[in-house]
């Protein structure tokens, strides 16, 4: 192919020296790329709280610590960044981690200029750990690289890319403290053991997932140049998902990306045989109660009291994050409910804050299997009693 180049082969075992990257200079010839990065307040902490614990997860999950190979890939429309690990060339990486993403900014599709918000999408390496970052701990990557030269505003085609805790973002990829912390010695280990080009694939979508790729082909409707450039994504991500090893990336002539040896793509009607079937509304717990008391001698009383149910609404508001709709990162939920002469919680409504029907049934059907409740009092005799309660969910 007339001037293919081929770029992050991404199986990249070239000895680089640390020294030669930004931002990872060692302290010395004999210091090893992670005793250096101890000598840092925050990565030195970090290695202090989760060495440990990464190493016992290796070993449940059967993996060899510290990896010596790693690769990162994310998914912007789902929200998902994946760790990849193994230690032999030859051998395919195994999964070891998955964490969400925690916001997201712009839309999918390419970066293409300074300051449009973009989250990169492409084939990129990690070129940077930043010790000191304004969002705790970050590992920048190399965009723009070769293509977004070739494809993006030759001027200020933007720059300062990072993955990064703190769960905000411009364009980065943010995840939280905890998770950084884990990722950033991992990469610190593998970096330490030879790997100077840790790759970082960054998808528009997971494309075996219907509803993932129903949105993209939405856009890319208005949008060949979109559709165009996410072929060879999807390219990439097909030989991957066979091979469980990296696919060779080259860059032509435009700048587009070129998988070599991709499989072939699933024909159109494969994704359709799978989209499915609109889902029947959810039947929720309703009856028909005559009255409700406005004013109780006694409230209602959750099993176990008020400490065991604000317990429970905490522990609520955890399980429901992971509900939490595309780009929205927290919710001030409230919900009615009665709870009937026989304490059997019923007739659950969300009145404010939150708009997704998904949300609002997992929720529902959640809250129904609170307990039975000690009923209200009135006079002596059990009523009923609408309680209104707010339940505050944060994305992880």
């Amino acid at each position: 192919m007339k001037n293919c180049l081929l770029v992050l082969c991404l199986l990249i075992c070239a000895a680089v020296p640390a020294s030669a990257q930004p931002g990872v200079s060692k302290s010395g010839p004999s210091a090893s790329f992670i005793e250096y990065q101890r000598s840092f307040q925050r990565p030195g902490e970090a290695l202090k709280r989760k060495e440990d614990t990464l190493q016992k997860q290796f070993e449940a999950a059967k993996l060899d610590w510290p990896a010596k190979y790693i690769y990162i890939r994310s998914f912007k429309y789902d929200s998902q960044l994946e760790v990849w690990v193994k230690n032999e060339i030859k051998e395919p990486f195994k999964l070891f981690k998955t964490y969400k993403v925690c916001a997201l900014a712009g839309t999918l599709g390419p970066k293409r200029m300074e300051g449009d918000y973009q989250v990169p999408e492409g084939f990129y390496y990690i070129n940077e750990f930043n010790p000191n970052s304004s969002y705790y701990l970050s590992l920048g990557i190399n965009y723009p690289n070769v293509s977004d030269r070739l494809l993006s505003d030759s001027l200020k085609p933007g720059s300062g890319i990072y993955i990064h805790g703190s769960c905000v973002t411009v364009g980065c990829i943010p995840i939280t403290d905890q998770q950084i912390d884990e990722l950033y010695i991992l990469a610190a280990h593998a970096k330490d053991q030879g790997q100077d080009f840790i790759p970082v694939h960054i998808f528009p979508v997971r494309f075996n997932v219907t509803r993932s790729v129903n949105y993209l082909e939405g856009l890319e409707k208005d949008n060949p140049e979109l559709k165009a450039f996410a072929s060879p994504m999807e390219d990439a991500y097909n030989y991957f998902e066979k091979f469980h090893q990296l696919p060779v990336v080259l860059i032509g002539d435009k700048g587009e990306y070129i998988i070599e040896n991709a499989p072939p793509k699933r024909p159109a009607a494969a994704v359709a045989e799978k989209t499915p079937v609109k889902k029947a509304p959810v039947q929720h717990r309703v009856r028909n109660v005559p009255s409700v008391a406005e004013t109780v001698n006694q409230w209602p009383q959750f099993p176990g009291g008020g400490d065991a149910f604000m317990a429970y609404l905490d522990q609520l508001a955890k399980d429901m994050a992971d509900y939490m709709p595309k780009n929205m990162t927290k919710a001030y939920v409230k919900v009615e409910f009665i709870i009937d002469r026989d304490g059997v919680p019923v007739n659950f409504k969300v009145v404010s804050g939150m708009n997704n029907q998904e949300f609002i049934d997992e929720l529902i059907t959640r809250m129904e299997k609170m307990g039975t409740w000690q009923p209200a009092i009135l006079a002596d005799k059990p009523v009923a009693k609408k309680m209104v309660q707010t339940v505050s969910v944060e994305a992880h």
